[in-house]
């Protein structure tokens, strides 16, 4: 997209894009056709942006039940690549893309290396998964479109991971921010600085994380650490990035995705400034477009920072992560914001969640840091309690364990355990 559009000019062409979209939808999926049908729209109810509200939302539950090919809009013989989620609760949501797709995802991905501070003749080591996740391939494909040289290293092997970093001289990091934490403790294991590496770029994505994880890893390995965001049903990594210059959360590529706020609960349709759940549309896809997409990533939208293409806050939370303590709404990265704040408590972490009798328990296992004494940490153990106790209303018991003996993720990290009984 010309960067100097603008927002007149961009909502004109996402309308055009977006006709286009709704068009390659009816006409080539059935699934679209009947939702539609259903719902009383059609191709001819769009003639604003404002439209695009008439029209039922896309779930990951709709992608399940077309398993394995039913949401196609192009024959399968027009596809070139497949790709799917881990399906870890239920059946995986299977993505198509024709050549066209996969050449605007790499431009996507490209676009955002480039907003991160990535150029051409850079390094990149890229430690997402390769497969049928989206990571690996979808930051291979961009880097390259960059100009950049790839190092395909994939997740796992954290010795490798630092031999490799320390051997290559990479630029850039991508990779999730929970299995960077993995390789700085092989880098302080090998008893080598972080801070002395070649890196100074980290793309980090895939799952939430924070301003304290932020701080932890800059400082750590001395570079600069941005957000990218994206999920496999709506194209993978590259639907919006954050810009190094400002790292004020990530721009929505508004020339390929059109965002939507909605209450969670109700569906109900909220303006920018409010939080609530993030909803896409694809513009541009042709194997599989998506309407309307339900994320359940919990966000806000935000002007541009001297763009026509408006931010999105930092995902901190899903609606489907939320837990219900004693009947009180908690999220995940609530407590982990509360943690990391504990200077002599490690960033690796488990919530386990258990109902031994009658009433709901939380522990936070939590490892000390290497070089903290027993009392200090026992002191931040018990700050913990009281900020949780505070800030988010429900008591919590903390279990310290040595450094190195919670098991460090290589890909998205689990931070829950759920071992309430299922009602």
């Amino acid at each position: 997209m010309d960067p100097t559009l603008s927002i007149l000019q961009l909502r004109a062409l996402q309308l055009e894009r977006l006709k286009e979209t709704i068009a390659r939808a009816v006409a080539g999926n059935p699934a679209y056709r009947a939702k539609f049908d259903a719902a009383g729209v059609s191709p001819a109810s769009i003639s604003s942006l404002e439209d695009l509200a008439k029209f039922p939302f896309t779930s990951k539950a709709d992608l399940r039940a077309a398993y394995p090919f039913g949401f196609l809009a192009v024959p399968q013989t027009d596809l070139v690549r497949i790709h799917a989620s881990s399906g870890t609760t239920g059946k995986p949501t299977v993505v198509g893309y024709t050549q066209g797709d996969i050449d605007t995802w790499a431009d996507l991905m490209a676009r955002s290396i480039h907003a991160a501070g990535g150029r051409r003749g850079m390094k990149v080591h890229i430690a997402y998964g390769y497969g049928l996740f989206t990571g690996g391939l979808g930051a291979h494909y961009g880097a390259e479109r960059l100009g950049c040289a790839v190092i395909p290293m994939s997740g796992g092997q954290t010795e490798r991971q630092v031999q490799l970093i320390t051997d290559f001289a990479p630029e850039i990091i991508m990779v999730t921010p929970s299995y960077m934490l993995a390789i700085l403790d092989e880098f302080r294991r090998q008893g080598i600085d972080p801070r002395s590496s070649s890196l100074r770029i980290g793309i980090f994505g895939a799952e939430p994380w924070g301003e304290g994880m932020r701080r932890e890893i800059e400082e750590a390995f001395d570079i600069t650490a941005v957000d990218i965001y994206g999920l496999s049903e709506v194209m993978g990594p590259g639907v919006a990035q954050e810009y190094a210059d400002t790292k004020d959360g990530p721009t929505i590529w508004e020339d390929h995705f059109y965002p939507e706020i909605v209450d969670p609960e109700t569906g109900a349709l909220l303006p920018d400034g409010e939080e609530g759940e993030l909803i896409l549309t694809s513009l541009t896809k042709e194997a599989m477009p998506v309407i309307r997409y339900r994320t359940r990533d919990l966000t806000r939208l935000l002007p541009g920072q001297g763009r026509a293409m408006r931010r999105m806050a930092r995902i901190k939370a899903r609606s489907d992560d939320m837990l219900i303590i004693r009947g009180v709404n908690v999220f995940p990265s609530q407590i982990e914001e509360q943690l990391l704040k504990c200077t002599r408590l490690s960033p690796h972490y488990v919530i386990d969640v258990s109902r031994p009798a009658r009433t709901d328990e939380v522990t936070v296992l939590v490892e000390r840091r290497p070089d903290a004494g027993d009392a200090d940490c026992a002191a931040d153990a018990a700050a913990l309690v009281a900020r949780v106790k505070d800030i988010i209303g429900i008591s919590i018991a903390v279990d310290l364990k040595t450094p190195g003996s919670l098991d460090r993720s290589q890909g998205k990290a689990k931070r829950v355990i759920d071992r309430r009984p299922k009602i």
